[in-house]
């Protein structure tokens, strides 16, 4: 029997008491370690194919140590620059003992504790509900109180009524008149035109002087010769 497991983003062929390096996991040596992400079982020729994961599936084992691996050289170098750097690198990986292949019937136990917190949350008294249901009754019974008082005051700023029923007299604001400024000083004075050059100005004709008698004046006492 074996199973195909994802262990820290790789991917293993894992058997019973077998022994296999995976990159460094948390954990201290001799910690009990569950891996849920199983891809494949095989069991007797029976072949359980997830998908892309098999519920209730479990591989478990143990941690025995963290090794390091070989040295691995690494050398940068560039041509004519005068570049040149030389590091060494050592990967970290932890020894696993494989102890159990689990097929079907696992439940991690975290889960299950979030789930019967998440249940206690959900659950309330029954002392609870009736309360909550006063409040809101309580709230949308005080809103049209609130919505006729607010329009009554607005009626009554309107008419000027007072509280207790009485029209107030509304008092006229004192009509101020304004100082005239210099704007309106200008404006009511009248402005002359003054003559353009170039034109004749039209003079006021002077009355035509009235003709003189030219009948000589005739005393009662004399007559004159002509009508004798």
């Amino acid at each position: 029997m074996y199973a195909i497991v994802e262990i820290a983003g790789q991917q293993f062929k894992v058997e019973k008491d077998k022994k296999i390096f995976v990159h460094r996991l948390e954990g201290n040596e001799g910690d009990q370690v569950e891996f849920e992400k199983v891809l494949l079982i095989d069991n007797d020729k029976q072949i359980i194919v997830g998908e892309p994961v098999i519920e209730g599936a479990m591989v478990a084992g143990k941690i025995l140590s963290h090794p390091k691996g070989d040295k691995v050289i690494v050398f940068k170098k560039k041509r004519r620059k005068g570049f040149k750097v030389k590091k060494g690198h050592r990967q970290a990986y932890t020894e696993l003992l494989i102890e159990n292949i689990v097929e079907k019937g696992y439940v991690k136990k975290e889960r299950e504790e979030k789930k019967a917190v998440k249940g206690a949350k959900t659950e309330k008294t029954p002392k609870e509900a009736p309360e909550a249901e006063k409040k809101k009754a309580a709230g949308k019974a005080a809103t049209p109180a609130t919505a006729k008082k607010s329009a009554d005051t607005t009626e009554e700023k309107k008419t000027g009524k007072a509280a207790g029923g009485k029209k107030e007299p509304v008092k006229k604001a004192a009509a101020t008149k304004k100082p005239a400024t210099s704007k309106t000083k200008s404006a009511a004075k009248t402005t002359t035109k003054k003559p353009t050059a170039g034109k004749k100005t039209a003079t006021a004709k002077k009355p035509a002087a009235t003709k003189k008698d030219t009948g000589k004046k005739t005393t009662p006492g004399k007559i004159d010769k002509k009508e004798k």
